[in-house]
């Protein structure tokens, strides 16, 4: 209100000295210049912007709140001792740690964590984004840099704290390793400041800082920033595993209601690979689904059908014509039985309904987490990968470009085999390897399995057609099914 009645005042007084003949435009000018700057000042936070919030919103999160990364959570609450307990780590001599990296895949929690962090030590909260800190304009970042320490520091006062903790995501944008940047030093010159800022950092200081960032790609990061005395701390963020995505989809039902045979411990292992983020969007579809057709609780069907939305998206209303249907039909059919063959009880639903960019899918059967992978197992995903091409194949004359995403699994799986010395030419080192030395091994790999699911399928050719003719009639089919195919044929 003060405001505008100050604004209301000047134009006044400025009316008033035109009507009485003053030349008042060399003011006007120079308060136009004068706002000018002050814009600018504003977007590029020389001067600090009216009602712009410094504080991160913690929303109350603590590590109770966040499932399946226990050895995260134990690893970073050691590595907090130093702001809870700061008289016993100064009269032991321990120097404080200074920052604390978070690396892992997206949507893990990493974010999470750091919010934690700050109610578990009571601690003053301040979040940025690595991209936050560059821009075109030479002197910006390191600026940014220097203001958010003192915002750090200023928040903590007001608040009536002692220790702050400054989150920087996506920090690999801002401190990637110098000298990669020839045509712009601004990178180099925020990432610098960063480096100042830690090292200026002190025990005996009144507030108490520690930074904490989070990466999905640590090995982008400058060297100079992960040596001990500024990030002393690396933690893992991994995806969780069976016991911590059940504690996870738990954590994420607290508040919904779940019918009587939703079984959470199966979609836990149906969901291997998923990080934290796709099970909350798992519950949250679930619900969706549930509201959309008018239940008041969420069915295991829901939960099943969240699942395969989220790996492959929604369900398409296209039409697809009749040569093409029985073509999807005859892939996912040879995707199936040739699974069934050499993986016996690995598939629990064979479709051709649409979904995102597949025209169909077989959903395999859970079974436990596994890491690591036999020559055997390895080759046998890759025979199960090129079936679907093969049977177009062999059954229908000729294949189709519906196989490509398999072709390029099948080549990464090869590749990896290769790297791992599981391949004829034993041990190697990626580096010394030529690439038409890789290229020639990976492709004798699935060149042999080609020829081996070549075979298969013309073993049963007579099971595929009987279970494309199925899908045909029925869109989707149990893996019993084609379990029992298989033995008839057998």
């Amino acid at each position: 209100m003060v405001k505008e009645i100050l604004i209301a005042a000047g134009l006044g007084v400025l009316a008033y000295l035109g009507w009485s003949g003053v030349d008042i435009w060399p003011v006007v000018i120079l308060l136009v210049l004068l706002g000018a700057v002050v814009a600018v000042g504003w977007h590029q936070h020389w001067l600090p912007r009216p009602g712009r919030k410094v504080e991160g919103a913690t929303q109350g999160i603590t590590f109770d709140d966040i499932g399946g990364q226990a050895t995260a959570k134990n690893e970073l609450k050691e590595a907090l001792e130093f702001l809870l307990k700061a008289d016993q780590t100064e009269r032991l001599g321990i120097r404080p740690l200074k920052g604390i990296l978070l690396t892992g895949p997206p949507g893990t929690g990493k974010t999470l964590l750091a919010k934690a962090a700050a109610n578990y030590t009571g601690s003053a909260f301040l979040s940025a984004s690595g991209s936050e800190f560059v821009e075109m304009y030479a002197g910006v970042g390191a600026q940014r840099v220097r203001q958010l320490f003192a915002d750090a520091r200023r928040l903590a006062r007001r608040e009536g704290r002692g220790s702050a903790i400054i989150f920087i995501d996506e920090i690999e944008v801002m401190a990637g390793k110098r000298g990669q940047h020839q045509s712009h030093l601004e990178y180099d010159q925020t990432l610098n400041q960063l480096l100042v800022e830690m090292d200026g950092m002190n025990v005996h200081d009144d507030v108490r800082v520690l930074v904490m960032a989070a990466s999905n790609r640590a090995d982008l990061l400058d060297q100079a920033l992960l040596r001990p005395g500024r990030f002393d701390r690396v933690v893992r963020v991994d995806l969780p595993d069976w016991a911590g995505r059940l504690q996870i989809l738990q954590l994420h039902t607290r508040n919904k209601p779940l019918a009587s045979d939703v079984d959470l411990a199966a979609i836990a292992r149906e969901t291997f690979g998923f990080s934290g983020a796709h099970l909350e969007s798992l519950c949250n579809e679930a619900a969706i689904l549930a509201f959309r057709e008018g239940r008041n609780q969420i069915t295991m069907a829901d939960l099943k059908s969240a699942v395969d939305k989220v790996m492959l998206g929604e369900k398409l209303d296209r039409q697809v014509h009749k040569e093409e249907r029985e073509r999807v039909a005859v892939h996912e059919s040879g995707h199936a039985v040739i699974a069934e063959h050499l993986q016996p009880g690995s598939v629990a639903s064979v479709t051709i309904i649409p979904r995102g960019m597949a025209l169909g899918f077989v959903r395999p059967a859970p079974e436990p987490d596994r890491w690591l992978r036999t020559v055997s197992e390895l080759r046998a995903e890759i025979a199960v990968l090129l079936a679907g091409s093969t049977a177009e194949r062999i059954l229908l004359g000729q294949p189709s470009t519906g196989a490509a995403n398999d072709f390029e699994k099948a080549f990464d799986i090869a590749r990896q085999m290769v790297l791992a010395g599981l391949s004829p030419l034993g041990v190697v080192q990626e580096e010394a390897l030529s690439p038409e030395t890789l290229y020639q091994a990976v492709r004798d790999i699935v060149a042999a399995e080609r020829e081996r699911v070549d075979r298969l399928v013309e073993s049963y050719r007579a099971a595929i057609q009987a279970l494309s003719q199925r899908l045909l009639a029925e869109e989707t089919v149990s893996g019993d099914v084609v379990r029992a195919l298989l033995h008839q044929v057998a």
